[in-house]
């Protein structure tokens, strides 16, 4: 199951990202550069055994920050495409739970604007995860969402 927005240019999955897809959703002709970010489950945190994590978000306000962070990237970068992705529900180690992907003419845009859009959505988006460890779990808080209030 997917849940797009209207423009489908943001999307919330509950199935691995096919990185692929939405790769190629961002290629356009007159673009020499599309830079991705990929955050991956790893295997630890503190020294504790991460199995696998789990994320819920508050669906329509998520695609609202999404906009919102495109039009900062729209006025401050000269960029073509771009593309949010993020999975809900369970993502184990060593998949994705977020791509995203902006393209642009040159590196420089796409470069800069991807590295924002990270920072962004961490402050912004609310999705929230559950780590799950060999000896138990917890929800964690998303630290940049803190510092900026």
């Amino acid at each position: 199951m997917e849940l797009l927005n209207q423009n489908s240019s943001y999307h919330l999955i509950y199935e691995p990202i096919d990185i692929n897809k939405y790769y190629d959703m961002v290629l356009d002709e007159v673009c020499g550069a599309i830079a991705i970010f990929s955050g991956t489950t790893r295997n630890y945190f503190l020294e504790k055994s991460v199995v696998k994590l789990v994320y819920e978000a508050y669906n329509d306000m998520v695609f609202e920050q999404f906009k919102v962070i495109e039009d900062a990237i729209r006025e401050k970068w000269q960029i073509e495409k771009l593309v949010f992705v993020h999975r809900l529900g369970e993502v184990k180690v060593k998949e994705s739970s977020i791509f995203i992907a902006i393209s642009s003419r040159h590196r420089a845009d796409s470069l800069e604007a991807c590295e924002y859009a990270i920072n962004r959505v961490k402050e912004l988006v609310p999705i929230w995860k559950k780590e799950h460890y060999e000896d138990g779990s917890e929800w964690k808080e998303n630290k940049e969402f803190f510092i900026r209030r």
